[in-house]
């Protein structure tokens, strides 16, 4: 399994157009957002600065590009060229081929976390103590794997271009609902009602609790453990449809 780690990760790293969605896209779409906002402003309701809510927001954005994206596509199309079905053929276990793809998108989510971890800290001035930039990084890199479930479920779904309007619904309705783009305060109350129940709103949660120097609330961690429950049982048993159909 730990070559084809290895394979998934220099494939990625070649992806040029990849990279750049990934890890360079969402810094570029904070400084948009956040960079022309004073420093000082805050998002209502929350006690958080303006550049600092959207930090948060748009690293998690970039891992969920990074691991939704990625694995949607990249398993969609492997499928269809016939690659999953030589693997079946070696002594790799499913779960290991799962396993290989998560923790390739994972590595990759990375840098697109650090990078506008470093914007924000430098042009906007966002300072936090130590602990909180790395637990920020740890808690936003740890919940993305609920979406490289999603990632590798809907890789299983479609086959070939079909999976890409289906990937990019799914993408840039989680993103918005979630108030990634922008705060789930400035919409309707009926609609920031079924935000409070998306993952990805749960997901940014986290990180906002850590910058306020509180810990995560209970309903975004059970949020994102039902979520990742029904993306993985999706995802397993897909690929094991499939499996019967090769």
């Amino acid at each position: 399994m730990s070559s084809l780690i290895k394979l998934e990760l220099v494939r990625a790293l070649r992806n040029r157009r990849f990279l750049f969605f990934s890890v360079i896209y969402p810094a570029i779409l904070f400084l948009l957002i956040g960079g022309t906002a004073d420093s000082h402003d805050k998002v209502a309701g929350t006690g958080l600065t303006v550049p600092t809510y959207m930090m948060v927001s748009m690293a998690s954005f970039g891992a969920l590009t990074a691991v939704l994206m990625g694995n949607s596509e990249r398993i969609a199309k492997e499928r269809e060229d016939g690659w999953v079905r030589q693997l079946r053929l070696t002594t790799l276990p499913g779960r290991g081929y799962v396993l290989a793809k998560t923790a390739s998108a994972a590595v990759v989510s990375l840098p697109s976390i650090v990078i506008v971890f470093v914007v924000a800290a430098v042009v906007k001035d966002v300072r936090l103590d130590a602990w909180q930039w790395l637990a920020l990084t740890g808690a936003i890199w740890a919940g993305s794997l609920v979406f490289a479930a999603l990632g590798v479920a809907l890789g299983y779904l479609a086959k070939g271009d079909a999976v890409r309007p289906i990937a990019m619904l799914t993408y840039f309705g989680l993103s918005i609902l979630g108030g990634l783009w922008m705060p789930t305060t400035t919409f309707p109350g009926w609609l920031q009602d079924i935000a409070d129940w998306v993952p990805t709103h749960a997901y940014a949660g986290l990180g906002r609790a850590i910058e306020q120097s509180q810990a995560p609330q209970g309903r975004d961690i059970a949020v994102l453990v039902v979520y990742f429950a029904l993306f993985a049982g999706g995802a397993a048993w897909l690929y094991r449809k499939d499996t019967l159909k090769a």
